[in-house]
């Protein structure tokens, strides 16, 4: 494992990305703890922490300028409290096939005010959030509660949280006995062990992988604004360039002036 430290920080590939924010590179060191971020200068808009070995999503200094943290394949069991106060611009986390447990550990992410509005465009994943691949995903109401607990979320999992199923989620909670359901199910992981869950973690399945990788490839391969603004408006009725209509690939993804 590798310590992320201000000499590593400084190395890391930074660069623009297709939506015009600034990205670090943090994949693949085989980091165990976020720290020493302070050496970053809140320069980024985006992190991204996918293919290391990081069990906790804490560990931020104040970084104002941060909207996107994306943590694909590492071993995340809890996220930590607070996040509003150090990275209160949040509009995105992705945390693709990690190891959240329970439902009651996502609602820290009710804290988060900057996902309460889909603000710009130009931020491809704002208002989005993913567990696939995470063992919470299999808890018995977990898309109503997770749409409940944080109502800001728009996109959860790559798929766009429509008005029927907000409008069934809450009423589903609504009530002593909605309230009941909640705290029944709602349960938090009481210690943080390190290592914890590691061999319960659910796999993706074919379907979402292939969905998920038609999605990165249709984001590489957006170079200009509108690009991008016509992806998200295909994102946002549930269409991926690349899929057949029963969510199969095809092989490949349309070019984006097709679209």
């Amino acid at each position: 494992m590798v310590k992320l430290s201000p000499e590593l920080i400084e190395q890391c590939a930074s660069y623009t990305n297709p939506v015009r924010d600034r990205e670090v590179d943090f994949r693949g060191y085989k980091i165990p703890v976020i720290e020493n971020l302070g050496a970053t200068l809140d320069q980024f808009d985006t992190m991204d922490f996918s293919d290391n070995e990081i069990r906790k999503l804490d560990g931020f200094p104040n970084l104002y300028r941060l909207k996107n943290i994306i943590m694909n394949n590492n071993k995340v069991i809890r996220i930590g409290e607070h996040l509003e106060e150090s990275v209160p611009n949040i509009e995105s986390i992705i945390l693709t096939n990690n190891n959240m447990q329970e439902l009651g550990d996502l609602d820290v992410l009710s804290t988060l005010p900057k996902l309460e509005v889909l603000r710009q465009v130009r931020c491809m994943f704002i208002c989005l959030f993913s567990l696939l691949g995470n063992p919470v995903t299999t808890k018995p109401h977990y898309r109503q509660y997770v749409i409940n607990k944080v109502p800001q979320i728009r996109i959860l999992d790559f798929r766009k949280v429509g008005l029927k199923e907000r409008k069934a989620a809450k009423a589903l909670f609504k009530g002593k006995k909605g309230a009941q359901l909640a705290s029944n199910i709602g349960k938090r992981s009481k210690t943080f062990v390190p290592g914890a869950g590691l061999d319960s973690k659910k796999p993706y399945t074919k379907q979402d992988k292939e969905r998920e990788e038609a999605i990165r490839k249709a984001i590489s391969a957006a170079k200009t604004l509108g690009e991008v603004e016509r992806l998200q408006a295909m994102l946002a009725v549930n269409q991926v360039p690349g899929l057949t209509t029963n969510g199969s690939t095809n092989g490949q993804v349309e070019e984006m002036d097709e679209l």
